[in-house]
C-alpha cells in the first residue's frame, strides 16, 4: 500500500469518526487510534494526527453550541481532570501501555453492554445522578484525565460522569465538546515543547492536511444528525460508542 492510499483510508476513519463524534461529542480519537495506529504502525504518530483533528471538532461544536454550555459541570470535569492530565503526559513515555489500556478497553465495553441493557429495560426517562452516586461518579474524570494525557483517548471515562449529569443531548454534547478543547490544547501545547516532536512534525502535518476534507465532511453530517437524533436513540448511540470504542481497543491490542 502507498503512502498515499494509506492517507486516504486514514481520512475514510476520520469521517466516520468524526461524523459520529458530531453525534455524541466524544470518541473519535478513541475509535480511530487503534485503526490508524495499525495503519501507520507508530501509535505517536497516530496521536498527533488524530488530536488536532478531534480538537478542531470538539472547537467547531463549541462555537455553533456555545449558548447551551453547562459552565458548573464544565468546570468540575476539568478541574477533576487536571488532576489526571499533567500525570498522563508526565508518564506517557513510561506507562505501561498495552496492559493499562486493555483494562480501559474492557471497562469501556462494559459500561457500554450496561449502558444498553439498561436502555432496553427501563422507561425512556433516565434521571440524573445526585448525592453519593454524583461523587463516586466523579472519581472516574482523573483517570481520564490521566488517559487522555498519556494516549489522547481518555474521553470515554469523562462520559460515564457524563452520561448521569448531562441529561439533554445537545448541553452532553458542547459541554464534554469544550473538555475536550481545553485537556486537548494543554496536551498539544505539551508537544510542542518536546523537541522529539518536530522529528515527525512534518509526516503528521501531510497527514493532517489529506484529512481536511474528510475532517469537515464528518463534523458538517454529524452536526445535522445530532440535530435529528431524539433523546432515548441519542442515549444508544453513546453507549454503543462506548461498547465499540472498548472491542476496537482490546481487539487492537490482542492482536498486535
Amino acid at each position: 500500500m502507498s503512502d498515499l492510499e494509506r492517507y486516504l483510508l486514514i481520512g475514510l476513519i476520520v469521517f466516520f469518526t468524526n461524523f459520529q463524534e458530531g453525534i455524541t461529542g466524544f470518541g473519535c480519537t478513541a475509535l480511530a487510534l487503534p485503526f490508524v495506529t495499525l495503519i501507520l504502525g507508530d501509535l505517536e504518530l497516530a496521536k498527533h494526527i488524530l488530536v488536532p483533528i478531534a480538537w478542531s471538532l470538539a472547537l467547531f461544536i463549541v462555537i455553533v453550541s456555545r449558548k447551551q454550555i453547562i459552565w458548573r459541570e464544565y468546570g468540575r470535569i476539568v478541574a477533576l481532570a487536571f488532576i489526571g492530565l499533567p500525570i498522563g503526559i508526565y508518564l506517557s513515555k513510561n506507562l505501561p501501555k498495552d496492559n493499562l489500556q486493555l483494562l480501559l478497553a474492557v471497562f469501556m465495553a462494559l459500561i457500554g453492554i450496561h449502558g444498553l441493557a439498561m436502555q432496553a429495560s427501563r422507561s425512556a426517562e433516565v434521571r440524573p445522578a445526585e448525592g453519593m452516586r454524583r461523587t463516586l461518579l466523579s472519581g472516574f474524570i482523573p483517570m481520564g484525565g490521566l488517559m487522555q494525557g498519556a494516549f489522547g483517548s481518555g474521553g470515554p471515562l469523562v462520559v460515564v460522569y457524563a452520561t448521569r449529569t448531562l441529561m439533554d443531548k445537545s448541553i452532553f454534547r458542547v459541554t464534554l465538546c469544550l473538555v475536550w478543547v481545553t485537556m486537548n490544547s494543554v496536551l498539544i501545547s505539551s508537544w510542542l515543547l518536546d523537541p522529539d516532536f518536530a522529528e515527525m512534525n512534518l509526516r503528521a502535518l501531510q497527514v493532517i492536511g489529506i484529512c481536511i476534507p474528510f475532517t469537515v465532511a464528518g463534523i458538517l453530517f454529524g452536526n445535522v444528525a445530532h440535530h435529528r437524533v431524539n433523546e432515548v436513540t441519542f442515549r444508544r448511540v453513546v453507549y454503543s460508542v462506548l461498547t465499540a470504542s472498548g472491542i476496537v481497543l482490546g481487539w487492537s491490542l490482542l492482536r498486535g
